[in-house]
Formats: C-alpha cells, sequence, structure tokens
C-alpha cells in the first residue's frame, strides 16, 4: 500500500488532489485523499498514521480536534507537512458579506432594498451610480489586503504576489474563495515544485478543466473599471450554472430572490438558469433595468 498523501482543506482542495492524482511522479508516490476542513468532516487517528505527506489549510486552536496543531500531532514521526494557502479574494466584489445565509450576499444591495426603494430605483443606483459616493472602496480593498498578507505569513506556499500580477489581465477567481483554473494549476506547480517533483505534464495541464466554471459572480461594471480588468469585455456575460447572464439580469434575480424572502439564492439561480430566462419570478418585478 502506497503511503497517502492527505489534504486537509476547504474546496480549494479538490482540484489539488486530482492534478497530483494525476501527476506520473507524485501518484506513483502517493495515494491522494482530500478532507474538506470547513465541514468539519472527521479525520480518523488511523488516517493520519497511514500519512507520508500532510497538506493542510491552517485551523487554529478554536477548531480543537481537527486545528492544525492537533492534526500535526498525530502524524508519523518525519512525516513532511506543508501549510497550503487558503485564497479569499475581495478585490472584484467588495460589497460581498459573510454575515448571512444567503448565498453570495450583497450589502450595498441590501442596502438599497432596505430603503424601500422599486427594482428600477435599485438598478439605477446600483449600476449607473458610482459606488465610491457610499463606500469607501479604497479602505475595503485594502483591509482585505491587509488581512490576506497576515494569513500568507503561515503559510509554505506564498501566492499573494501571483494573485495580485494575474488579477488584472485574467480571470483570478470565480468567487471571493473559487479560485480561477489558472491559479489552480499555479497553486498545483507550486506544491510539486516545493516537493521536488517536476511540473504537471502537459497533456495533464490541457486536459485539467476549470473546477469552478459553473458560476462566477458577475463583476460590478464600475469595480471592473476601477481595477482596468483588462480579461472583460464591454457588457460580459459571466456563468450562471448553465446561463450566461449580464450584471443587470443576475441583480434582477438577486432583488425576486430577497423580495419572495427565499434563502437558496443558489437554488433560485439554478431554476431562473433551467428556465432561460423566459419566465420572471414573482417579485416586485422581471430581472432588467
Amino acid at each position: 500500500m502506497k503511503p497517502l498523501c492527505l489534504i486537509h482543506a476547504n474546496c480549494q482542495g479538490e482540484p489539488l488532489a486530482k492534478l497530483f492524482a494525476a501527476h506520473p511522479g507524485f501518484s506513483r508516490n502517493f495515494e491522494v485523499a482530500h478532507a474538506l476542513n470547513y465541514t468539519r468532516q472527521p479525520v480518523p487517528p488511523a488516517l493520519l498514521r497511514r500519512c507520508g505527506l500532510f497538506l493542510y489549510q491552517r485551523l487554529g486552536a478554536e477548531w480543537g480536534e481537527l486545528s492544525s496543531e492537533a492534526l500535526l500531532s498525530q502524524l508519523p514521526a518525519g512525516c513532511p507537512s506543508l501549510c497550503l494557502p487558503n485564497l479569499f479574494f475581495l478585490d472584484y466584489w467588495p460589497f460581498w458579506s459573510s454575515n448571512t445565509t444567503f448565498a453570495y450576499s450583497d450589502y450595498f444591495l441590501d442596502e438599497l432594498l432596505s430603503r424601500g426603494l422599486s427594482d428600477r430605483e435599485i438598478m439605477h443606483l446600483y449600476l449607473h451610480t458610482d459606488p465610491a459616493r457610499y463606500y469607501d472602496l479604497d479602505a475595503i480593498m485594502e483591509n482585505s489586503r491587509r488581512r490576506e498578507a497576515e494569513k500568507e505569513k503561515h503559510w509554505d506556499i506564498k501566492l499573494s504576489h501571483t494573485v495580485r500580477e494575474m488579477c488584472r489581465h485574467a480571470l483570478a477567481f470565480h468567487t471571493v474563495n473559487h479560485p480561477g483554473r489558472s491559479l489552480c494549476l499555479t497553486m498545483a506547480e507550486a506544491v510539486l515544485e516545493r516537493l521536488g517533483y517536476p511540473p504537471l505534464p502537459a497533456p495533464v495541464r490541457e486536459a485539467f478543466p476549470d473546477p469552478f466554471g459553473e458560476f462566477t459572480m458577475p463583476i460590478h461594471p464600475r469595480i471592473a473599471t476601477r481595477l482596468g480588468l483588462t480579461f472583460l469585455p464591454e457588457a460580459p456575460l459571466f456563468p450562471v450554472y448553465g446561463r450566461d447572464m449580464g450584471i443587470e439580469e443576475y441583480v434582477g434575480c438577486y432583488l425576486a430572490c430577497k423580495r419572495l424572502k427565499e434563502t437558496d439564492f443558489i437554488g433560485f439561480l439554478r431554476l431562473w438558469a433551467v428556465l432561460g430566462g423566459e419566465k420572471a419570478p414573482a417579485g416586485d418585478g422581471r430581472p432588467g433595468p
């Protein structure tokens, strides 16, 4: 039985596991397994005792028996380990909020909804006025970058500079924590290089599908202009669970879902994609301006 390479990470660990399993040298030396950390998936001690390599995103003491310190203490003597990046990128979506159970929550839209405005009024204010009138965008982005820099101090694989270089000229992320295909490949090859392996073979790179390409959270046009995103056309469409969607249609879906008091926005978007946008959801108005 081959030694185990255990990847203890969030969803970003899944593409790494697939790429390592497809690497001839790596897969010859290791069986690869991925344990989801954010779902608190149990990691049995017997699994840790099989480890010949442990790759992990750092979890603090508040995670108890799943904390990185607790798991590292159970590895076999001499088992190598690397702390992976836990990538998070707010620049494309500075209005994203984690303080809600509503997926892809946008606090700018929520604030406009709270004022009792119509969909048409919200659409105009959100898309056609400068959001810098309402929010300090530089401070929002700088605070996020500072938090990422603090996290990176613990990582054995440093990628913040790569993200900064990539994000203006290519889609670096699909959502705040779903990296794009190029960044996933970059992360995998950085780990392989650190471990002394050659790069991924060209056929493996070419056959690697975008692991998170099903949904790209639409980017606000004023944010795209502010960041100088050269990869976006004038009126971009974004993949939304099988349907290419512009920012106005997406915002309309967001407003309709909120007015229906639904909390499963992902399910709502999937249904809208199936319907093909032909049937307007019940609410204050049809998605659109």
